[in-house]
């Protein structure tokens, strides 16, 4: 009698399942163009004149830049597309590096050296994000009032770090504790200091993440309407607050808004793109043990 027998060759699971495979990639494209249809109707429109944009839904038509132009170049608002712009690049720019260079040191405390019942801190973190912000705005309008820095940069800048802190937080202390102890031991044994340990050991390792928790401030800030809108109705208000001004009493202003849409989407678009790579490697860290 032999002592080992062959086990029976197993069928290919993927040969077994090749119709719920292809179901659910079936599934998965529809989906994806359920999403993805109001941004393409959104670019599409914006390459149309405003009565075709208004009446019946077409995909053929005449394409024009004309609407554009329009927003482009108009300064009879209260608010031209430079200014917005540039309002919304410099309050997105500088609190997003505030986040980080507040929430790397915590994140590390959190998760290389825990205190006690760090939970209980992390629970307190995110507690501030159950207010909806709503209840908020009016102290928060008079306190801006009384401190002077009402319609301002200034305000939102402080408002969006707040509003950014605890989510970088709870994200980077997830990828600091990925981060392999012996590595960490290895270094203090070499002498390391501890900025060294963060910049050399640390850091590089959770480079990704870093990228994914940035971009996701980056676009959190950047898309964010009701505190630009309540605190900054004319000098420092942002893209979303100047698309929503591109809106006309008298109608006919679909294929206007659209493109000002279109304006105010591309830099976020544009800056996932090049950071996809990184962002994805990031929010999987973790994912599997």
């Amino acid at each position: 009698m032999a002592l080992f027998t062959r086990a029976p060759k197993a069928e290919p699971i993927l040969g077994q399942n090749r119709p719920v495979a292809a179901l659910l990639s079936l599934l998965t494209w529809i989906v994806a163009l359920i999403f993805f249809f109001p941004l393409f109707w959104l670019v599409l429109s914006s390459f149309k004149e405003e009565l075709d944009a208004n009446s019946s839904p077409k995909l053929f038509f005449d394409p024009t830049l004309d609407r554009f132009s329009e927003v482009t170049e108009d300064t009879q608002g209260l608010l031209s597309f430079a200014e917005a712009f540039t309002n919304s690049f410099w309050i997105v720019l500088i609190s997003t590096i505030i986040v980080m260079l507040l929430a790397i040191p915590a994140a590390y405390a959190l998760a290389i050296r825990p205190m006690i019942k760090w939970r209980d801190i992390l629970f307190f973190f995110i507690s501030t994000k159950f207010l909806p912000i709503v209840g908020a705005i009016m102290p928060l309008w008079i306190i801006s009032r009384d401190l002077g820095i009402l319609n301002s940069r200034l305000v939102l800048i402080i408002l969006y770090t707040a509003m950014n802190l605890p989510l970088a937080v709870w994200m980077l202390r997830s990828f600091f504790a990925e981060v392999p102890k012996e590595l960490i031991e290895a270094a203090q044994i070499d002498g390391c200091s501890l900025m060294g340990q963060i910049r050399q050991v640390i850091l590089p390792i959770v480079a990704p993440g870093l990228a994914a928790t940035a971009l996701l401030c980056v676009i959190f800030a950047w898309n964010e309407f009701f505190l630009a809108v309540q605190l900054n109705p004319v000098d420092g208000s942002t893209l979303p607050v100047w698309v929503a001004s591109q809106e006309s009493g008298r109608g006919n202003f679909l294929a206007k808004l659209s493109a000002a849409s279109v304006l105010a989407t591309i830099p976020v678009v544009l800056a996932g793109w090049v950071a996809q790579k990184r962002m994805i490697r990031g929010l999987a860290m973790g994912a599997i043990k």
